[in-house]
Parts: structure tokens; C-alpha cells; sequence
């Protein structure tokens, strides 16, 4: 829900927009990143997509037994429909993504954490000289 909501999925409390496509890096309230890695936006491409892909099937299918449009009407409906809907629902698509990641991957996992500990044991971890 804290997704849908477009708030931190951690805390709760910090927002993940900042404007309409700008995303804030980290939650103001519990620091949290939200792109965490290159390329670790791109599965909310997939909730987009896929959530965009269902709605056109159901609407495409109703419409079209219900005989209420024509071909064209429904071909033309649901391309500007798969066109704009996407964009709209490009932050909540993000938004999910990153609460599904948080509840599968918590942020920082091991690796992130130790790269915030910026290698500062890298001295002690050396083995002992002959």
C-alpha cells in the first residue's frame, strides 16, 4: 500500500516523488534509497506493461462482445488508451516496484552495506605477513 500511496516503502513516512517524473534519491525520513543500483528501475517497466497489457485485454474483450464499437473505434480507443495510461501510471508502477523490492531485498542487503562501509576493514581483512 505504501507503494500505491507513492511513499517510502520502508518507513512510510517520506515521499518518492519530488514532482510529476522527478524522483527524490533518498527518503528524507529514513534515507532509503530509491534507485539503488544502474538499471534497477527497469522492472517497473514490467509492472507497467503489465498492468497496461491487462487492462487492454479486459476492455478490448468487453467492448468488443458488447458490440458497442466498431473495429476502428476500439482499435483507436485503445491505442490512445496505451499511450496515456503508461505515462500516468509510470510513478505508481515505480512506486510498486520499489515496495515489492523492499519486501523481497530490504535495503541495504549485504553487498550495499558493505560498500557504505566504504572498504574501511579492507586493512584488517589482509592476511598476516611470514
Amino acid at each position: 500500500m505504501r507503494g500505491l500511496r507513492l511513499q517510502c516503502p520502508r518507513c512510510g513516512r517520506g515521499a518518492i516523488f519530488r514532482g510529476w517524473f522527478a524522483m527524490n534519491s533518498r527518503c528524507a525520513e529514513c534515507g532509503r534509497l530509491f534507485d539503488r543500483a544502474p538499471g534497477y528501475l527497469l522492472g517497473s517497466i514490467y509492472f507497467n506493461y503489465g498492468v497496461t497489457a491487462l487492462l487492454v485485454v479486459i476492455v478490448y474483450f468487453s467492448l468488443y462482445f458488447s458490440e458497442t464499437l466498431t473495429g476502428k473505434q476500439l482499435l483507436v480507443l485503445l491505442m490512445a488508451f496505451s499511450v496515456v495510461f503508461p505515462l500516468w501510471f509510470f510513478r505508481y508502477a515505480r512506486g510498486l516496484w520499489i515496495a515489492f523490492d523492499e519486501r523481497w531485498d530490504p535495503w541495504p542487503n549485504e553487498e550495499e552495506a558493505r560498500r557504505q562501509e566504504g572498504g574501511s576493514q579492507g586493512a584488517t581483512d589482509a592476511p598476516a605477513g611470514r
